[in-house]
């Protein structure tokens, strides 16, 4: 039995789908992170660093959406969400693995260019430079995500795979700080793709999703 510690629109997003895509039993769990949830007491026990996702398995606990995907595929190889071949799979994740070390950290800096002062003060006009920074380097990885799927209908070519899951969050995310997404065709055809998929719509209804009124 999995519980999948989760927030709406939040990375976690990713995991909620593939649970969904391999059909797995599972009771998610809603932290909200607008109310602070995930710095209760209550929570930092079940993950200390105070982030979602967290995915219970048989009460222990994994965190990081690069070791939670690959778990869940992994536990359920009927779906065929994992490359077969050791290269295929070592490319997929590596994929997952840039997602989560650079588009996401670009992402962050975006929405709070103060955290790499640690609590120092920091004035304005460099806040500024480093969400202008960052906010290209989110855009460059946007524009690589396009053109990884350009001619291609998922992430990893033509098999379905836990990189999509996890890519269709950041087109999200480019929306949510209002970049020009849909200048992005092939990115975008690839949400629209995903949209139609029936587990990942469950998912994005679930959390209410902004993507679904772009559809």
């Amino acid at each position: 039995m999995y519980t999948l510690y989760y927030s709406p629109g939040a990375c976690s997003m990713a995991s909620h789908i593939v649970l969904e895509e391999c059909g797995a039993a599972y009771e998610p769990e809603l932290v909200a992170l607008a109310k602070g949830e995930q710095r209760t007491e209550a929570y930092r026990k079940i993950n200390p660093r105070g982030k979602v996702p967290a995915l219970a398995v048989d009460g222990k606990v994994i965190t990081e959406n690069v070791a939670i995907l690959p778990c869940i595929a992994g536990q359920f190889p009927e779906a065929n969400l994992l490359p077969s071949d050791p290269v295929g799979l070592a490319h997929c994740i590596e994929r997952i693995g840039w997602l989560s070390s650079t588009a996401h950290v670009a992402f962050s800096l975006v929405l709070h260019p103060e955290r790499p002062a640690g609590g120092a003060e920091i004035g304005e006009a460099a806040l500024k430079e480093i969400s202008d920074h960052a906010r290209k380097t989110y855009w460059a990885c946007m524009a690589e995500i396009d053109a990884t799927l350009a001619g291609q209908q998922w992430m990893m070519g033509s098999q379905y795979t836990i990189a999509d899951p996890y890519a269709l969050v950041f087109y999200g995310w480019g929306k949510r700080v209002e970049m020009p997404m849909a200048d992005l065709k092939s990115y975008t055809a690839f949400k629209d793709r995903m949209i139609e998929r029936p587990a990942v719509r469950k998912v994005l209804e679930r959390e209410q999703s902004p993507l679904l009124k772009a559809a």
